[in-house]
């Protein structure tokens, strides 16, 4: 009893103090929010567009365009640039409220906006999710359950999640709905009590990711839910999940 006792307080506090504090500084192989020089673009090349395995950027009349939401950070972009004009920086911030504000030029982002008043006032305090994983490869559905460690102890903002959808207030989706998935997906969100959200985790639940257009998935869940979080990312970082629930409910 008394080692467990000496060893927590040789520990010490585990829980990171963000967003209260600054968040923890990410590895050397985090990538995050990706970064376009277009003055080092050459006219005509299309190197990073034509070696994006997701085809989520886009090269016409000399206009660069992400869509993040296809985007798997996988940096093969970058390394095809043959100027370099491509970086993947290390900001965490990427979550949006639409679906087309992941469609980012390389310049200017838009980050997720706070529920409405009302809303805020109904789950600012007290928010419970509900899961589904519909067909995901485990990778967003890792660090979703990070989550819940000391380090980042979700629970402390009032933020859980729960076995029955009886007992929440949102639904959080991985995976890009696989057609075995989506009836008991669709019934999870009806047995979710109104107001509820719905929150898309990772490039799968947002587009499709590495399976978009593959006859057995449904390229993410907007085409069968109203979304109100999406967080890009394969998977997302847990900060970055983090970050885009807490904006979601005005805590930032």
């Amino acid at each position: 009893m008394w080692q467990v006792v000496r060893a927590r307080w040789q520990q010490g506090r585990r829980t990171i103090s963000y967003p209260a504090g600054p968040a923890p500084a990410p590895s050397d192989r985090f990538r995050g929010l990706p970064m376009v020089d277009t003055a080092k673009c050459p006219d005509g090349c299309r190197a990073c567009a034509e070696t994006c395995p997701t085809d989520a950027i886009a090269v016409e009349n000399g206009r660069f365009q992400f869509d993040l939401g296809r985007c798997l950070f996988c940096t093969e972009c970058s390394e095809a640039c043959p100027e370099g004009a491509i970086r993947y920086s290390d900001d965490y911030r990427l979550a949006t409220r639409t679906r087309e504000d992941l469609l980012y030029d390389g310049q200017q982002f838009k980050l997720a906006d706070a529920l409405d008043k009302k809303m805020r006032r109904v789950f600012g305090r007290s928010l419970k999710l509900r899961q589904v994983c519909a067909g995901g490869s485990g990778a967003s559905e890792a660090d979703l359950n990070v989550l819940g460690t000391v380090v980042f102890d979700l629970a402390r903002f009032g933020i859980q999640f729960v076995a029955s959808p009886r007992h929440a207030d949102g639904l959080v989706v991985t995976g890009p709905v696989s057609e075995n998935m989506r009836s008991a997906l669709l019934e999870t969100y009806e047995a979710i009590p109104a107001p509820k959200l719905v929150i898309a985790v990772g490039a799968e639940a947002i587009s499709g990711g590495v399976f978009r257009g593959h006859g057995e998935v449904h390229d993410g869940c907007a085409s069968l839910l109203p979304v109100d979080l999406f967080i890009p990312g394969w998977p997302p970082h847990p900060l970055t999940i983090l970050d885009g629930l807490l904006r979601l409910l005005g805590r930032l």
